[in-house]
């Protein structure tokens, strides 16, 4: 395996840094205008044609290769760009594998100019790991589906246009061979959106509940009561990047220098073994973090398709936040559990802020007893029994 960046991705990495910071100045911290920033910003990264950088031209992309792809998203993630996009990410490729080619004509240009919203209606209150348990209904009728049932975790669903939606469409087959994959339209009646408040303060989850939603058969995605393998692509594309990993160096850096300049009886805190010690751990982690999503960018640059490697990398990095967010809660003491907005929090608050978000990280996507599972049968090889 070869990992190394040509001249070209690294003078792309540079022109993509430098534009970045220019952009992100002045940045607003939340509320309606942080959501308008973020649009506007997927729309200045569709102009460049980085927003589907590595999409097939007859799509809309550019055709850049997997390697200048994961620079692109190493240097969004570590600057905290707001562009990470369901519908570049996720939906846009399992559309392009499996959908037809009048899906192709109507989803993928909306995507490439950034103006679509798109959202994931998988899990619910009853199958979250355990995904093909789902008992969200649809039943056909003519040239229609009708959904009845509901979903948990929706991340923007009040702001959506869109949702990739599974339902049991075959109540008697076995639970993964009855689901299948629908592309629906959130002003659809019959659909009621209920907010979701984290316990860090924030709305970004929903559930969604369908009552005789319609939706034409001409949004099912790939083939009737086959949706499940669909959706095991869409997973693999959310599992693969590196943004899980690098997205939190700059915490890392910033715990670091905290560190470095911060003195207790005496001396600065790095100068304590313990503390020194567990960034040093940690920096090699990171460094690990990084070289495991390379595998993934480089196994596709190669034409191969990651599964359990995929898996790998997710767990690493989201288990890797978690000890991140403990270490610096930790290094911090007692002022490290102050909010932002308290004067008195060191860093601003963001460690809090940052171990509060951490403890989801170990479900969403997917938790780790789930991607061990992967790992184990598909990786190792090993029996399920």
């Amino acid at each position: 395996m070869d990992f190394a960046f040509t001249p070209e991705e690294i003078a792309f990495r540079g022109e993509v840094r430098s534009t970045l910071q220019g952009w992100l100045r002045d940045r607003p911290e939340g509320g309606l205008e942080a959501w308008q920033f973020y649009r506007g910003f997927i729309k200045k990264l569709a102009e460049r044609g980085w927003h589907t950088l590595a999409w097939p031209e007859e799509w809309g992309g550019q055709g850049a290769n997997h390697m200048k792809q994961v620079a692109y998203n190493e240097e969004i993630a570590y600057n905290d760009a707001p562009a990470m996009d369901l519908g570049s990410d996720r939906v846009g490729p399992t559309i392009m594998l499996y959908g037809t080619e009048e899906q192709k004509q109507r989803f993928l240009p909306p995507i490439v100019r950034g103006e679509a919203v798109w959202c994931q209606g998988f899990s619910e209150p009853g199958s979250g790991s355990d995904l093909a348990s789902l008992e969200t209904r649809a039943v056909e009728d003519g040239d229609t589906f009708v959904i009845n049932g509901s979903k948990i975790w929706t991340s923007l669903a009040h702001l959506a246009q869109w949702m990739i939606l599974l339902v049991r469409t075959d109540p008697d087959a076995p639970k993964h061979k009855g689901i299948s994959y629908l592309l629906l339209d959130m002003k659809t009646p019959g659909i009621t959106i209920q907010p979701l408040v984290d316990m860090a303060g924030r709305h970004t989850f929903n559930q969604v509940f369908f009552d005789n939603v319609r939706v034409p058969r001409d949004c099912l995605v790939g083939e009737l009561n086959r949706g499940w393998y669909v959706a095991a692509a869409t997973l693999d594309f959310e599992r693969s990047g590196i943004q899980r990993v690098i997205g939190n160096l700059r915490t890392y850096e910033q715990l670091l220098a905290y560190a470095r300049e911060t003195k207790r009886n005496g001396r600065t805190l790095l100068e304590d073994p313990p503390v020194r010690n567990k960034l040093a751990e940690l920096k090699i982690e990171f460094e690990v973090g990084r070289l495991l999503a390379y595998r993934v960018a480089w196994m596709q640059s190669q034409g191969l398709v990651p599964n359990y490697e995929a898996s790998v990398a997710k767990l690493y990095g989201s288990e890797l936040a978690q000890r991140l967010a403990n270490a610096g809660v930790r290094i911090l003491g007692l002022g490290g559990q102050l909010a932002p907005g308290s004067p008195w929090a060191p860093l601003g608050g963001r460690i809090q802020a940052f171990y509060l978000s951490a403890a989801a990280l170990t479900i969403a996507a997917g938790t780790s007893e789930v991607q061990r599972n992967i790992i184990a049968g598909r990786g190792l090889g090993m029996p399920r029994d």
